[in-house]
């Protein structure tokens, strides 16, 4: 019997979607939280103005070994492994390759099970998931769930955070946790 096949975001998704702040903290001299960031952009949470390009030219230097410290979420790794027996897992991110090897290493230090990862360097994540076939999509950014949930009419299910409170479509259904994704899929797939 065919495994029903899952599309996973990584940041925010299977890592803890704060994993980043305290290096954005430490970088800038600032003390924003997950509650600050209320829009998919971590300059929106910033007490003043900062230059984008050279926030992006810091990030793009530093994503390996943020990428490399990420901590899971709670309960994915249990969670992603229970699942190795009864689906395919796989992620589908809009980190690029220049960080295949550094995210491919998280996933065998972390332990965590995985089919197949694809880095798309992008956040249109559509076209990756049609070519796969998945049955379900797990995702932290708002706009990329609605637009999953509306193109490909699967599930889609949405960690909340403050970014991505906005209203959402019957099928993208918003969980606080994993242990809350496992009870919804194991409920759906049944």
């Amino acid at each position: 019997m065919k495994k029903p096949r899952f599309g996973i975001d990584i940041d925010g998704t299977v890592t803890c979607p704060s994993t980043l702040i305290p290096h954005i903290n430490k970088q800038y001299n600032v003390n924003i939280t997950l509650d600050d960031v209320c829009e998919y952009d971590f300059l929106s949470a910033f007490p003043h103005p900062v230059d984008r390009v050279a926030f992006n030219t810091w990030f793009k230097e530093n994503e390996p070994f943020m990428y490399e410290v990420s901590e899971a979420a709670k309960d994915a790794k249990d969670i992603l492994n229970t699942w190795k027996e009864n689906y395919e897992l796989y992620y589908i991110s809009a980190r690029g390759e220049n960080v295949s090897d550094v995210t491919v290493n998280w996933f065998k230090s972390q332990s965590i099970h995985y089919d197949h990862i694809e880095l798309i360097g992008s956040h249109d994540k559509i076209s990756v998931a049609k070519k796969h076939c998945v049955e379900a999509f797990f995702e932290d950014k708002h706009d990329n769930a609605v637009m999953l949930a509306e193109e490909l009419k699967i599930p889609v299910v949405l960690f909340d955070t403050p970014y991505n409170r906005l209203a959402v479509p019957d099928n993208v259904v918003r969980v606080y946790n994993w242990q809350e994704a496992n009870q919804f899929i194991t409920n759906y797939f049944k």
